[in-house]
């Protein structure tokens, strides 16, 4: 049997690049475990499933969620934050649906009313002082969430 040595010409190079791929992964994964980045799935998981508080010191946000700067406004006076803190990330939205129904109860708030059309979702909250609405609108890529903070208006019954 005969080999045409043409198509040898390249096996050299072929089996140097593979190797560098090789060393560049190994290497990387070395330098992970270095910074303490586990590489340990269910430590990641337990990770990403503790919920973060922001602006807002009794609404958790899940950790997989981006603030978006340009469209979050918070002020912040006698004590209390209010405002709207607009956050994305590719997230379904059922699933934040149901982060925000335990987690609002969790941190002491009464489920008023809730409504989902096939792209948004609209949860309102409420404290003995504050309101919470949560907007949930899903996009092509990215999944937003807009949460609004307001304080109560003293002796101003709401009506629902």
């Amino acid at each position: 049997m005969k080999f045409h040595k043409k198509g040898f010409k390249f096996l050299p190079i072929i089996t140097g690049f593979l190797l560098a791929i090789l060393f560049l992964f190994t290497g990387c994964a070395g330098l992970i475990n270095s910074l303490g980045v586990s590489s340990n799935p269910s430590e990641q998981s337990e990770e990403a499933s503790i919920p973060l508080y922001r602006d807002f010191e009794d609404v958790a946000i899940p950790r997989e969620l981006k603030e978006d700067k340009k469209n979050t406004y918070i002020i912040e006076s006698s004590g209390y934050r209010s405002g709207i803190l607009a956050l994305k990330g590719r997230v379904e939205r059922n699933s934040l649906i149901n982060f925000f129904k335990d987690n609002m109860s969790k941190d002491n708030w009464k489920a008023i009313t809730s409504f989902k059309t096939p792209k948004r979702s609209i949860m309102l909250f409420q404290k003995e002082n504050r309101w919470c609405m949560i907007n949930v609108t899903e996009k092509e890529i990215n999944t937003y969430i807009e949460i609004g903070v307001v304080p109560t208006i003293a002796g101003v019954e709401p009506e629902l």
